[in-house]
């Protein structure tokens, strides 16, 4: 795709969006809007996880850790002192974590807390980059993994910074319907243009061959954790999100369980495929929640009749059936125009 067309693009993808985000408060409810606000924050999570899983071909298991780490420096910073020490009951806040305040009533604080959450994820995935990409594959993943419980332990013991298990809650609530969704098509354009920046290409050759790509020339590591990085960026962003659209948090929210969704939606999507991640957020989420009535005893199909878990059986029925007819996720590695491409040119044949 040329510059001028993909430029083009982007702006009628905008365009269409920023209306529908506008218009869509007036035609949904309140539930299904929070559904959609939902949606909008796992995007920016399937996006981020997908450019070091999928593009960059590392097998990491750790956005748990990175979207708890942008939860609580948010939380943590949007929190008032006087808030922070009645909420702080198992032990007094040590004093940086109470002082520490950017003041959600002014414009831009909100923002600059986001900011901040994700630099703070970026710098502990760039310390964790230095014993993490000394090994690759499965090992890597064991690795990654046990990142994503050690945070959930070190916010369940240390309650002078965390709360401990109680968590923190009475968060404001400046993540909007609106500006969360504005934060997802920003996340969306800038991982999209990563993707197609020589960086994503550096990237796309570590996956494919990380011995030829470091015999071409390329720096291997530093390829890798730029991309570790960037992903932790976005992770902590969304989990910021996250946290003031819920104005709660607990460790308990961010267990491996998180990390698992997000491998669903990028393996159903296809692994690469920055399309495949959003149509496979949308698509996960969605269904889920489309099926909900499952789990009701009200809801029955002839001698069929609901039941708590039913919806969840459905649902892996349906999620296996699709990798079975697509094993490569519905996009494979590649974007939803490339196949609007291939189609038109046989089209012309």
């Amino acid at each position: 795709m040329s510059a001028k067309k993909y430029f083009a693009l982007i702006a009628i993808v905008t365009i269409i969006f920023l209306t529908f985000l506008y218009f869509s408060p007036n035609i949904f409810g309140g539930y299904t809007i929070t559904v959609l606000g939902n949606i909008y924050i796992f995007i920016i999570l399937a996006i981020s996880y997908n450019l070091i899983n999928g593009v960059a071909g590392q097998f990491s298991l750790e956005p748990n850790g990175f979207v708890a780490i942008g939860a609580y420096v948010t939380a943590i910073l949007l929190l008032s002192p006087e808030m922070k020490s009645e909420l702080y009951m198992l032990t007094a806040p040590l004093p940086l974590i109470r002082d520490v305040f950017l003041d959600p009533s002014k414009p831009f604080n909100p923002f600059f807390a986001l900011l901040i959450s994700g630099a703070f994820s970026s710098l502990v995935a760039l310390t964790l980059a230095f014993p993490v990409f000394r090994v690759r594959g499965d090992y890597l993943a064991i690795v990654t993994l046990g990142f994503g419980f050690i945070i959930r332990i070190f916010l369940i013991n240390n309650p002078e910074i965390s709360n401990g298990s109680m968590g923190l809650d009475s968060i404001p609530g400046f993540a909007s319907y609106f500006w969360i969704g504005v934060a997802c098509l920003v996340a969306v354009i800038l991982v999209y243009n990563i993707v197609y920046s020589r960086y994503g290409r550096a990237m796309k050759a570590v996956r494919d061959d990380e011995d030829a790509a470091l015999a071409m020339g390329v720096n291997t590591f530093k390829t890798k954790t730029l991309a570790f990085m960037t992903s932790a960026f976005f992770e902590g962003v969304g989990g910021g999100l996250l946290a003031s659209s819920i104005g709660s948090i607990s460790p308990d929210q961010f267990t491996f369980m998180l990390t698992f969704q997000l491998l669903i939606i990028i393996v159903l999507g296809g692994l690469g495929s920055m399309s495949g991640a959003i149509i496979g957020t949308i698509l996960f989420l969605g269904g889920m929640e489309i099926l909900r009535p499952l789990d009701q005893a009200s809801w029955h199909l002839g001698p069929i009749h609901g039941i708590p878990g039913l919806r969840m059986v459905v649902f892996s029925i349906l999620l296996l059936l699709i990798m079975l007819f697509a094993r490569r996720g519905l996009f494979g590695n590649k974007e939803i125009w490339d196949y609007i491409k291939i189609k038109k040119q046989n089209s012309n044949e």
